[in-house]
């Protein structure tokens, strides 16, 4: 066994070379939960993996990813097969830009019983109000989707905005983004948030919400001391069947029967 995984540990690395990931199996498969029926405990490829100390993200059950136009194409229905629980499928961006690839990703989701909710990355140059209005324009509403995401942190690749506003500014802006999304879709979005950003303006001091904390180096509780987390994004560079190139994947903090009361409009645990 031990030279199996090493074998298909080796060729999923070797696939990546080139800047082309391809349609590989899981390093390990996942197992059916017999309670929930959920595909459960995967393990994925990774063309950069990360020596994981303690406890490392395939001691979470349920796991998941997050796309948008770089992914192109997806295969939704191998997606599936291979143990993805939930995506998170960019949408939009400012006030004034949907990912090209939304609707596809946002249909192929849907189609392949792969719950799914919808994610807008923060403009800073552009009050929140408009970029929620902007977001509720453009995404369905439907009961059968997750929570949406809020996706707050610096872009220091921007060529038109710069701008850095200070915590409370921030903290502000973001309630009433949430707040709207809340009031038109019956459930307050979770927040993504980076090391860096949660560090220099104290977003975990909103109240009322969970937070989607990225951490491709190190678990969440010694990398975001003290925070409370519901989704993990554990790396960037993942290999999954359906999905050419690199991808994020991700955990959820509980375990299967709690998914299930958290997807369908539970409490998280």
């Amino acid at each position: 066994m031990y030279r199996i995984l090493v074998a298909l540990l080796a060729a999923a690395v070797l696939a990546s070379c080139g800047g082309r990931v391809e349609r590989t199996a899981p390093v390990v498969p996942a197992k059916l939960d017999p309670e929930t029926n959920l595909l459960v405990y995967p393990r994925y490829g990774d063309s950069k993996p990360h020596p994981w100390k303690g406890r490392d993200p395939y001691s979470y059950p349920i796991h998941g990813i997050d796309v948008a136009r770089y992914q192109g194409d997806i295969d939704w229905s191998r997606v599936k097969s291979a143990g993805i629980n939930f995506a998170f499928i960019k949408a939009t961006e400012g006030g004034d830009y949907i990912d090209p690839m939304f609707q596809d990703h946002w249909t192929g989701a849907r189609r392949a019983g792969v719950r799914h909710g919808a994610y807008h990355f923060y403009y800073f140059c552009r009050p929140a109000h408009e970029q929620a209005a902007w977001f509720i324009r453009n995404v369905p509403r439907s009961s059968s989707d997750l929570p949406h995401v809020l996706d707050m942190e610096w872009n220091h690749q921007s060529r038109t905005c710069r701008l850095r506003p200070d915590g409370d500014t921030i903290r502000a802006e973001a309630e009433i983004f949430l707040d709207m999304l809340q009031a038109h879709y019956g459930r307050r979005p979770v927040v993504y948030t980076t090391v860096d950003f949660y560090a220099e303006t104290g977003i975990g001091r909103l109240r009322n919400t969970e937070f989607w904390l990225r951490s491709v180096a190190g678990h969440p509780r010694t990398v975001y001391p003290g925070a409370f987390w519901t989704f993990w994004q554990y790396t960037g560079t993942g290999i999954l069947p359906g999905v050419e190139g690199p991808v994020d994947l991700n955990v959820y903090h509980g375990s299967p029967e709690s998914w299930l009361r958290w997807s369908g409009g539970g409490s998280a645990p």
